[in-house]
C-alpha cells in the first residue's frame, strides 16, 4: 500500500464523541485575533479543552507559571478515559498498542518531549521530567518508559474496555477512511501566558488511531506540534501530523509573528503552505496561535475545528474559521 494510501485510510484520529462536563458558560463563535486579546490568558485545541483551560487558569490566579499551568491543563485531558484521543483511554495502533507522545516548552526555551511512550497516564509530565532532569530534548519508546519508572511513575495499562472494543471492530472492518471533523477530536494543545506576560506551552496525543506500531506524529517534535518564544508568542497544531510535520507549522508561525504577521494571519499563512504542496482534501489541520499581548488566531484547512479560550474570566468554545 502507498504511503499516501495508508494515511488516507488510517487517518481518523483518536476522537471524543462528547463535549466535557463542566460548570462553565459554553457557545460557539469565530474568533478573532485582534478584537480580544489580553492577559492571562489560555487557549486549547477542541471541547476537551475547556475542562483544561480550568485546570490551567486555576493554576495562574493562583500566582503559578505558565509553565505549571500547561502541565496542569493538559493532565486532565490525559488522565480522563472518555478522551479517547489523548493519554489513558486512547485508541491503539493497529497491534492494539496505545502509544503516546508530549512534548512542553517553557519561557526561557527549554524543552523536553516523549515519543512511542507505553504505559504511562501522563506523559506530558514525564516530558517535564525530560527538559528539567536530563542534558536531553527527547526521550522515545523503551528509553522513555524506564526514564518515567526511574522518576516514579506508574506503569499502567492504558487500553480500556471502550478503546479496546473500537479496536475489535476496527479489525473486523479494517476499512476506516478519513472523513474530517466526524467526531470532535485529536491533539489538546494548550498555550498559556501567565500574570508576569511569560508564555508556555504543551501538546499531548495518542496519535492516530489504527496507525502503524511506532508512528510518530508532528506533537512530541518542537516546532512542530508546539514551538513558543518569549519575546514574541506561540503557536500548538492539530489534525494530521504528516502534514505538520512537513511545513514545521507552530515554528513558521511564531517566526511569521516575529516578523510583524498577526496571530489570525500567521495561521492562514502556515496553512496556506500545506494547502500549496500537499494533498488537503481528505486531511484536517488546525493551528492556534498567541502573542506576546494576549491576541489570538485560529485557522484550519477544513470546517469543524474549534477551540477553546479562557480570558476575562469567561471559558468558552469557539469555532475557527477555515480555508475550505
Amino acid at each position: 500500500m502507498k504511503r499516501r494510501d495508508f494515511l488516507k485510510n488510517t487517518a481518523i484520529v483518536a476522537a471524543s464523541t462528547a463535549l466535557v462536563s463542566c460548570d462553565v458558560k459554553t457557545d460557539f463563535r469565530v474568533g478573532n485575533s485582534l478584537e480580544n486579546g489580553g492577559l492571562p490568558i489560555v487557549i486549547s485545541t477542541w471541547n476537551h479543552g475547556i475542562a483544561a483551560n480550568e485546570a490551567a487558569m486555576e493554576m495562574i490566579v493562583n500566582g503559578g507559571r505558565a509553565l505549571d499551568a500547561v502541565e496542569a491543563g493538559v493532565r486532565v485531558p490525559e488522565s480522563d478515559p472518555e478522551m479517547m484521543s489523548v493519554g489513558y483511554g486512547g485508541l491503539p495502533d493497529r497491534d492494539g498498542h496505545v502509544t503516546l507522545d508530549a512534548c512542553i516548552m517553557d519561557e526561557t526555551g527549554n524543552c523536553g518531549a516523549v515519543s512511542y511512550l507505553e504505559h504511562i497516564k501522563n506523559p506530558i509530565s514525564v516530558a517535564r521530567k525530560v527538559m528539567e532532569d536530563t542534558p536531553h530534548v527527547m526521550l522515545s519508546g523503551k528509553g522513555a518508559y524506564e526514564f518515567a519508572i526511574e522518576k516514579g511513575f506508574k506503569k499502567e495499562n492504558l487500553l480500556t474496555e471502550k478503546a479496546e472494543k473500537r479496536w475489535k471492530e476496527w479489525l473486523k472492518e479494517s476499512n476506516y477512511e478519513t472523513i474530517v471533523n466526524i467526531e470532535n477530536h485529536d491533539t489538546i494543545g494548550l498555550l498559556a501566558i501567565d500574570q508576569n506576560g511569560d508564555i508556555s506551552g504543551a501538546c499531548t496525543t495518542s496519535g492516530l488511531a489504527w496507525k502503524v506500531h511506532g508512528r510518530v506524529g508532528d506533537s512530541p517534535i518542537i516546532g512542530a506540534g508546539m514551538y513558543v518564544d518569549n519575546e514574541v508568542g506561540g503557536a500548538v497544531a492539530t489534525g494530521v501530523g504528516e502534514m505538520v510535520m512537513k511545513t514545521l507549522g507552530t515554528f513558521l508561525i511564531v517566526e511569521l509573528m516575529r516578523q510583524g504577521r498577526n496571530p489570525q494571519e500567521a495561521c492562514e499563512e502556515a496553512v496556506n503552505r500545506i494547502i500549496a504542496k500537499q494533498e488537503y482534501k481528505d486531511m484536517q489541520v488546525g493551528y492556534l496561535a498567541i502573542d506576546k499581548e494576549g491576541n489570538y488566531g485560529a485557522y484550519a484547512i477544513h470546517p469543524g475545528f474549534n477551540y477553546a479560550l479562557h480570558l476575562d474570566g469567561e471559558n468558552n468554545m469557539h469555532a475557527s474559521e477555515s480555508y475550505v
